[in-house]
């Protein structure tokens, strides 16, 4: 599979805006040859609301106009999308992520870790576990921005059987260390393709970096961004190297297995609650 990620400026709350030219995104990378096009966090939206009120007039149901505009667009040029976007279910609105095809919203997933900065100062806590979905041949997991910070979250998509994990991204100035070496990171440690998507452009004093990056399984870098412009990274991937977890160096005296060596009866205080309050979220 031929995948893209379009590293691109939003404008703050102008959603039929960004729609627009998310649409028009999608059938330059489809015209490429890109079977999945990957958007930033937030895409849709924008990020640095500083009010529930001002932030929930964007957020839209899922499936709702965003979603059902993205598969129109699918429908007639073919291919997956990855979105970012605010989701409203129930009066509360969460920081989410969206796989769509021709055939509609495959899968959703609600951001679990929340810095407290822009709109996840006014989201609710992700509630929904982890999931991969299939889309052309190739298993999906999503995570949000700050997910990539917390190894859990990745590890647990890979043992679900993700071949590509996707993470639309919000980086500010601070997380250049994060993009430079997590990324790869992650992928390495879990025998996955990563692809993490991150805007350019500023918003209300904020600045994003840029620095998208696709990373084989091994770790080592496909594709990554040259710089804070708006620019389309593009990577072929085979989800058949995602699967084979057994890598034999010498047969017989070097062989690692990074699933079936792990040891989950040691780290049951991985999941023991902790009491750590966090400041301005209670």
């Amino acid at each position: 599979m031929k995948i893209a990620g379009v590293q691109m400026d939003i404008s703050l709350g102008e959603v039929e805006k960004n729609l627009g030219r998310i649409l028009q995104y999608i059938k330059e990378t489809r015209n490429a040859g890109a079977e999945l096009t990957v958007f930033p966090e937030c895409a849709v939206t924008g990020y640095c609301f500083e009010n529930f009120e001002e932030a929930v007039k964007c957020a839209q149901p899922i499936p709702g106009p965003i979603t059902n505009a993205v598969t129109d667009c699918c429908k007639e040029l073919g291919g997956f999308v990855v979105l970012g976007m605010l989701e409203l279910a129930d009066d509360k609105i969460y920081n989410a992520a969206v796989l769509i095809s021709s055939e509609g919203v495959v899968g959703s997933y609600r951001k679990i870790h929340l810095p407290y900065l822009g709109v996840d100062q006014l989201t609710t806590f992700g509630d929904r576990p982890f999931e991969v979905h299939k889309a052309g041949g190739v298993n999906i997991g999503m995570n949000i921005c700050y997910d990539s910070s917390f190894p859990e979250a990745a590890r647990i998509l890979a043992i679900q059987g993700a071949d590509l994990i996707a993470l639309p991204t919000n980086w500010p100035p601070g997380a250049e260390c994060v993009a430079a070496n997590t990324l790869n990171t992650r992928a390495m440690e879990n025998g996955v393709y990563y692809i993490a998507v991150n805007r350019v452009g500023a918003e209300r004093g904020f600045s994003f970096i840029g620095r998208s990056r696709i990373c084989d399984p091994s770790g080592n870098t496909l594709a990554t961004s040259t710089g804070t412009e708006e620019e389309i990274l593009y990577a072929e991937i085979d989800p058949e190297k995602a699967r084979r977890k057994h890598i034999v160096r010498v047969p017989g005296l070097h062989e690692i297995d990074r699933m079936a060596d792990r040891r989950p009866d040691m780290y049951s205080p991985l999941c023991e609650p902790h009491q750590l309050k966090r400041p301005g979220r209670e």
